[in-house]
């Protein structure tokens, strides 16, 4: 037996099972992983760790969401920052830190998620409903409202019924549960609606002040706080149908970090508790607020009111 002959017999195995561990790799990373495997392979985020290291907490606001979140002057105000300023505080006493800075960042219906998701912002503070298709993008704390879909019209149109909407424009901004629940019952009930989309509420609101759109489908405190706040509010009127069944408000929190969550959740159960919430509620809803001191006076809800006493997990 030459050496040429008895080379090529003993490399022949190991060329055999190179080849083989070079198919099993292509295979693996041929293979998807499935949504289970890959979520394990994610690191959740540690927001607690983050905040005690900096010393901030970032949250996301609206410009013009009152009562609930929006900006007078230069500053950010509302039922909903107010409530998340509490909130931190509590997180503070947890980590032992003497205060934690607040940083505001504007968000929109539409980048709200999106900025969550990116780590862009820790906390969204504003009128953010809590579904099960969010809860597939980010995680809610413990209720703050409740509220359901409605729309508003001007009272000399005649229009009050959702039937009454059939061939009419109608407005609703974008990135909202509002917009999916308009297009659904439009399709079920067959209205023939033509839908005018906007990025703000207070623009879909003037298309109904102008004539623009016979009415604006929205959260129904959220259509009260376009009312309070316009020049003539008794020119408006409010739905009785609803395009929903009632729905919680949650603050955005990010996915996955249940030790966060948690120690939110914590800090609005001993607001609520002590009764603080209540207080906080009345200045907000049943008085005059800035700038204009327009005045909700909407008394808590018997559905609010058994989430102030028993909070927890919203599930549908």
């Amino acid at each position: 037996m030459n050496k040429t002959a008895s080379a090529h017999r003993t490399s022949a195995p190991r060329r055999s099972a190179m080849l083989g561990l070079t198919w099993m790799i292509a295979l693996a990373f041929a293979v998807p992983l499935s949504p289970d495997t890959a979520a394990a392979t994610d690191i959740p985020p540690n927001t607690l760790e983050k905040i005690r290291q900096s010393g901030e907490v970032m949250i996301g606001h609206r410009q013009a969401e009152p009562p609930f979140s929006y900006v007078v002057g230069e500053q950010p105000t509302g039922y909903s920052l107010e409530l998340c300023s509490r909130i931190v505080d509590l997180l503070a006493q947890r980590l032992n830190l003497p205060e934690i800075k607040i940083r505001y960042q504007v968000v929109s219906s539409a980048t709200r998620f999106v900025m969550m998701r990116a780590g862009k912002i820790d906390m969204e503070c504003a009128a953010t409903t809590n579904n099960a298709e969010r809860r597939k993008l980010v995680a809610f704390s413990y209720p703050h409202f409740v509220t359901a879909t409605r729309f508003v019209a001007l009272k000399e149109s005649g229009i009050t019924r959702l039937a009454d909407l059939a061939g009419r424009s109608v407005a609703a901004t974008t990135g909202t549960v509002n917009l999916d629940q308009l297009n659904a019952v439009n399709r079920e009930k067959g209205l023939n609606i033509s839908v005018l989309l906007n990025k703000e509420n207070a623009s879909s609101f003037a298309m109904v002040t102008s004539g623009k759109a016979s009415a604006f489908v929205m959260d129904d405190i959220l259509l009260a706080g376009q009312i309070a706040a316009a020049a003539n509010p008794e020119a408006y009127v409010i739905s009785q149908d609803t395009l929903s069944r009632p729905e919680p408000y949650g603050i955005l929190l990010p996915l996955g970090d249940t030790a966060f969550k948690d120690a939110v959740n914590e800090s609005i159960r001993t607001i609520y508790a002590s009764g603080e919430i209540y207080r906080l509620y009345e200045k907000w809803f049943e008085q005059p607020i800035p700038p204009k001191g327009q005045n909700m006076k909407l008394p808590v809800s018997p559905e609010l009111r058994a989430v102030f006493d028993t909070p927890k997990d919203y599930m549908e």
